[in-house]
């Protein structure tokens, strides 16, 4: 699990008065990622609203020893979560994320299965989390989609295809290595700072191109 401590400074005022973000934690490999972004959006005093899958739950256990709530809240900023984070139950498909006139600035599934890929790509709508993309693309929001599988199938690929064009935005999990990462929490930090970028939330997540030493001959 990479280190949640780190400063995110400079906090920007512009970002609490936002409208919310929704992020969804599915059941697809990746939880560190979950986590950590749910920690940047804290500290950034990003409103968040929150739904963690049953399975995003058994995925946070496994690779983080993140039990419940209570474990999640302290992992992602304690008093901090209490005061940005609202969250909601993924089977409630009456709540907030559900409804289009609940304005929001989008949503991010992260990590987002091949299944919850393929339920959003198809329109199920089954459980809060579907039922808040869905909502995010008829709304013409930002639906940013986290996945984390390898390697892809034919339909992982066209489910994929479809969602990117129904207007969704795919940034896998995958890493770049051109900023010398020095451990797991930059690798981390790598894919939580390109979401932030989509978010257009201001951050110093990470490094940037600029901010790479170039290699010496």
């Amino acid at each position: 699990m990479p280190d949640t401590t780190r400063d995110l400074s400079p906090r920007t005022s512009g970002n609490a008065a936002r409208h919310p973000v929704v992020l969804a934690i599915t059941g697809a490999s990746g939880a560190p990622y979950a986590v950590r972004l749910l920690q940047a959006l804290v500290e950034l005093g990003v409103p968040t609203w929150l739904i963690v899958s049953g399975h995003g739950w058994r995925l946070l256990q496994t690779e983080s020893g993140i039990a419940n709530l209570a474990a999640l809240r302290e992992a992602a900023g304690g008093a901090l979560f209490d005061r940005h984070v609202t969250v909601f139950d993924d089977g409630d498909r009456g709540a907030k994320p559900a409804s289009g006139s609940a304005r929001s600035s989008g949503m991010v599934v992260c990590p987002c299965s091949m299944g919850t890929v393929s339920a959003i790509a198809h329109g199920t709508s089954r459980s809060l989390v579907e039922r808040a993309a869905d909502v995010a693309l008829k709304e013409r929001r930002r639906l940013i989609l986290v996945p984390r599988e390898t390697p892809l199938s034919l339909v992982h690929l066209e489910n994929l295809t479809s969602v990117t064009r129904a207007g969704a935005t795919v940034i896998p999990a995958a890493p770049g290595f051109y900023h010398g990462p020095s451990g797991i929490a930059d690798l981390v930090d790598f894919i939580v700072a390109r979401i932030l970028d989509h978010l257009d939330v201001e951050h110093q997540v990470g490094k940037r191109w600029g901010d790479v030493a170039e290699p010496s001959e």
